[in-house]
């Protein structure tokens, strides 16, 4: 999947202002000099592993669900959890569906993050059956959080903070940007950008660094 700026027309949910676009936020963080939202790092295994694997990706992206499915239970199982990788997920925006998802895998903290982002990769096609019918994308995203055991109460706090979902939007933006990401999904391995890849050919450069 390309990657293209944040609609201009996105809104957090039903009834809420529209957003303004991925460029406008970050001009109007260049120009405040209010404190930031902390937009928390997502990262598993060890923070001195020998290699760090940064995946870029979209929860809307199909090519993501597939990366997911066919090769990161897989990396994790063979390099993040015997300690060789630190993996560090990062965020990409291209609609306003896929940052929702994104604060709904935010609400449950560190702790339940990486549990709702297998549930929406698994679930990627039930939950976006909507189309583009915007209530319905909600209520489906709601109940992948309520399945995962979030409350009513926590996920309309989530899904209604707007300035966390900015700052969300600001760092996805910046990070890309410094990476020179232009596609989802991306791995940058050591510092060395590399496209989408099957298992076994990720493997095999995984092993060259160890």
């Amino acid at each position: 999947m390309n990657r293209r700026s944040f609609l201009a027309s996105t809104t957090l949910a039903a009834g809420l202002s529209a957003m303004p676009t991925l460029s406008a936020f970050a001009q109007d963080a260049a120009e405040s000099d209010a404190e930031m939202t902390t937009v928390p790092d997502l990262v598993l295994g060890d923070a001195d592993a020998p290699i760090e694997l940064i995946e870029y990706a979209s929860y809307t992206c199909p090519h993501c669900a597939n990366f997911h499915s066919a090769v990161f239970k897989n990396l994790k199982a063979d390099y993040i959890d015997t300690g060789k990788v630190k993996f560090v997920y990062r965020e990409i925006f291209f609609d306003k569906f896929g940052l929702w998802a994104a604060m709904v895998a935010r609400c449950g903290g560190d702790m339940r993050y990486f549990g709702i982002q297998g549930l929406l990769y698994e679930q990627q096609s039930d939950w976006l059956a909507g189309g583009r019918d915007a209530m319905q994308i909600v209520e489906n995203l709601r109940t992948i959080g309520k399945t995962a055991g979030l409350s009513d109460e926590q996920l309309d706090a989530c899904m209604n903070d707007g300035e966390m979902a900015k700052a969300m939007v600001e760092k996805s933006q910046a990070e890309a940007d410094a990476d020179n990401i232009n596609s989802t999904p991306s791995l940058v391995i050591n510092g060395e950008n590399h496209s989408n890849m099957s298992y076994s050919d990720l493997k095999d450069v995984l092993d060259a660094l160890l």
